[in-house]
């Protein structure tokens, strides 16, 4: 049986520790946290390091320890982060389209890309803070696909569910986030609204 030989383990932590903290910091929404996490991430990887198999995954290894070691430290702290109510997506029922309400709001009455131009309406700070009240378990698969790049089938195996599971956990998140920038934008008068009353 052939062995590997791993590069030193400081290389491979050099390497992905930037996206690591990124991601970190987007698990916690808090960078204290976040470099807690990091640092409770990379001892638990350096005690496993052996059983890396191959250095080109190290970035997935990685991102999998940070999630584990996330679930772990929120667990000690007494929050719950697997259950989700059934209406943690909309409590009545309805799914939030913000596509169909831009169209039909029409906040932009002289545009052809008006998703677009909704979007630049953010500030980078205004999507991070909508982005941080996605639920954490809707949000983990946005980060990692959307953010930080991996297959489904990669954010699955690091997440450690069944690829339904994480298609569905990222079309609700998808969802939070949709509902979460018009609320915003509508709060902070970013646009106005034909009525009183948020779709």
């Amino acid at each position: 049986m052939a062995t590997h030989e791993l590069p030193p383990f400081a290389e491979i932590a050099r390497a992905h520790l930037d996206r690591l903290y990124g991601f970190c910091v987007r698990l916690t929404s808090d960078p204290s946290d976040a470099e807690d996490l990091v640092q409770e991430t990379l001892l638990r990887a350096m005690r496993a390091y052996g059983g890396l198999r191959e250095p080109s995954r190290a970035k997935g290894w990685l991102f999998t320890i940070a999630t584990n070691a996330w679930r772990d430290l929120a667990r000690a702290r007494g929050r719950e982060v697997v259950t989700i109510p059934l209406n943690a997506l909309d409590p009545d029922g309805d799914e939030f389209s913000l596509f169909q309400t831009i169209a039909i709001e029409d906040p932009f009455p002289y545009s052809d890309e008006l998703h677009l131009d909704f979007l630049r309406l953010f500030r980078d700070d205004d999507i991070r803070a909508v982005f941080g009240s996605i639920t954490p378990v809707f949000r983990m698969p946005l980060i990692l696909t959307v953010v930080h790049g991996f297959s489904c089938k990669e954010a699955a195996a690091i997440l450690e569910v069944p690829l339904g599971t994480l298609l569905s956990r990222l079309h609700r998140g998808r969802k939070q986030l949709e509902r979460g920038l018009w609320d915003y934008a509508v709060s902070n008068g970013l646009v106005t609204t034909t009525d009183e009353e948020r779709p």
